[in-house]
């Protein structure tokens, strides 16, 4: 018997509505687990047109905000705009309900005469899709409740305008929340979040990428609330298990003198970057040590350098020892073909080496040539998003013979994909979008099978395991340490490559995944630096890369 879809209520204050939220409904509509059956539209009075002097003088201390809003949709103009807005009722179609809510100056409550009306049609989770902090009944009339985001970071920044204090305060990160309501005010119960970097100069770029990538988390949440109920709600205890306090102001729309200071910081430090790049040029470099065999080496400012020439960079190393000779695998990638290929280098123990020596070509872009050995056959993964896909290569030749072996996955964004073997099955992490208008820095996806190279990759339940710029994106290979499992990751908070974060795997099954953080590495250990972003090791040699900046 097919299982009847989830029951889904839009709470609406106009059918017009942001780009980023069609979209979202329309995942919705489409789906095969969740259908809008109800429409609960408030009635909205018409408001009194005002004059361009009374709108003046009504926004006096937001002026600068308001105008400079405008400069930015003009000069910074983000297509497709995630908020223009679009009509849902040509997607829609289902019965629709009229309401009058009391509303006092920032909230609405739903009387119990229309509640009545909203009960038989038994709605499963309510979305809330309006301005308006909501109050009373509706909040239980839902099976689920009723689900709303908060485009902030709910632990630093509450109130709004969304997007637009993480720009002006030099935040690396931005936040964005699905939460379900309570009468608490900003005190929902957490269902996803996930942090984004910050455009470090414009309001309007960094909003855009994160509200579009908001558009998946409510289809992404009902699918797995429909799929597996009891992991679902297990998944929101342990994202609402510890208290959090919230100690900064309730933000409101800045005001002039904090629009100057914050755009002339950060139109000035935008100047400086500049000019920096006409002084400066950056290059990912190699760095090594040897050390005990099975163990990373972890003190960094003992490590040696491999430099390459000026018109190029290495990066993304994966070192393998075969017959007691030490290799190192890595992305070779010249400034004037902006065009990656996999190459090798060999090395001894007292640090000589000869030059690098092509492995893999393409006309796209490859890196991250990912290692892995089973049967002892070296397979490798190189990433190959530039072409839409997800390769698997056999070594055929060591270290320069390889063949393909298998297209993993087609049609797709995923990048750094690293395999993991653990408890007889074979575990893939990736990052990827599922939105072109989105990073694909921000979002991790897990994949399982039991047989490799043959086997079908099936998705995880908890798809994206993690959702956050400074510790999804794979950093190199999965490691056990004293029975533990270490996931290497990068933090593109900052800016792309700026450093890495450790993470422990706590919990690896087909069904939960559960990691936490461990330790956070920066580029501190030399003057020159500037990022780091893959630790590896194999036998006696663990291997990293650096971004360094040097004098043109």
């Amino acid at each position: 018997m097919e299982r009847e879809k989830l029951r889904i209520g839009l709470l609406l204050e106009d059918y017009f509505v942001p780009s980023w939220t069609h979209r979202m409904i329309a995942q919705i509509e489409a789906s095969e687990h969740s259908k809008v059956v109800l429409v609960v539209k408030k009635e909205v009075p018409q408001k009194k047109k005002e004059s361009v002097v009374e709108k003046i003088w009504g926004n006096r201390k937001n002026l600068l905000y308001l105008l400079y809003t405008k400069f930015e949709d003009r000069f910074f103009k983000q297509l497709p705009n995630a908020f223009e807005p679009k009509d849902l009722r040509p997607i829609i179609n289902c019965p629709v309900i009229t309401v009058t809510p009391r509303s006092t100056r920032f909230v609405d409550t739903i009387g119990s005469q229309d509640l009545d009306k909203i009960t038989p049609f038994q709605i499963d989770v309510f979305v809330r899709l309006g301005s308006r902090i909501l109050h009373g009944g509706i909040l239980q009339s839902a099976k689920y409740g009723v689900w709303s985001y908060h485009h902030g970071d709910n632990r630093v920044n509450r109130g709004g305008p969304p997007g637009t204090w993480e720009v002006l305060a030099g935040s690396d990160e931005t936040g964005v929340m699905l939460q379900r309501l309570t009468e608490e005010l900003d005190g929902g119960i957490k269902l996803f979040e996930s942090f984004s970097a910050t455009d470090k100069l414009s309001i309007n770029r960094s909003r855009h990428g994160y509200y579009w990538k908001a558009a998946s988390f409510l289809p992404r949440k009902l699918h797995q609330l429909f799929q597996d109920e009891d992991g679902f709600f297990r998944n929101v205890e342990s994202l609402n298990s510890e208290p959090y306090f919230y100690d900064n102001r309730l933000f409101r729309a800045p005001g002039n003198m904090e629009m100057v200071k914050g755009v002339f910081s950060n139109y000035w430090k935008s100047v400086k970057r500049k000019v920096q790049r006409l002084l400066y040029a950056e290059q990912w470099i190699l760095l090594y040590a040897f050390g005990e065999a099975g163990n990373p080496s972890r003190s960094f400012f003992k490590f040696h350098r491999i430099v390459p020439p000026k018109d190029r960079i290495y990066a993304d190393p994966f070192p393998i020892t075969k017959n007691n000779r030490h290799y190192i695998f890595f992305e070779e990638m010249l400034h004037d073909e902006n065009k990656g290929k996999i190459a090798v280098i060999e090395l001894d123990e007292k640090g000589n080496h000869g030059e690098p020596q092509l492995v893999l070509e393409k006309d796209y872009h490859l890196s991250y040539p990912l290692l892995f050995e089973e049967n002892d056959v070296l397979y490798m993964i190189p990433e190959s998003i530039a072409d839409r896909t997800v390769q698997l290569y056999r070594n055929v030749e060591f270290p320069l013979k390889w063949e393909l072996v298998k297209v993993m996955f087609d049609d797709v964004m995923m990048v750094d994909n690293t395999l993991f073997k653990h408890n007889g099955k074979y575990w893939m992490f990736a990052n990827r979008r599922d939105n072109k208008e989105t990073s694909i820095q921000d979002e991790l996806f897990l994949f399982h099978t039991d047989s490799f190279p043959e086997g079908e990759w099936k998705p995880h339940p908890q798809n994206p395991i993690v959702s956050d710029v400074r510790c999804s994106r794979p950093a190199g290979n999965i490691f056990t340490h004293n029975g533990r499992i270490y996931r290497p990751a990068q933090n593109g908070g900052k800016h792309y490559g700026y450093g890495m974060e450790i993470r422990e795997i706590v919990t690896l099954t087909e069904e939960r995944y559960q990691e936490r953080p461990v330790q956070s590495i920066k580029p501190n250990w030399s003057k020159d630096l500037v990022g780091t972003h893959t630790l590896n090791f194999h036998g006696r040699l663990t291997v990293i890369d650096g971004l360094i900046k040097k004098r043109r």
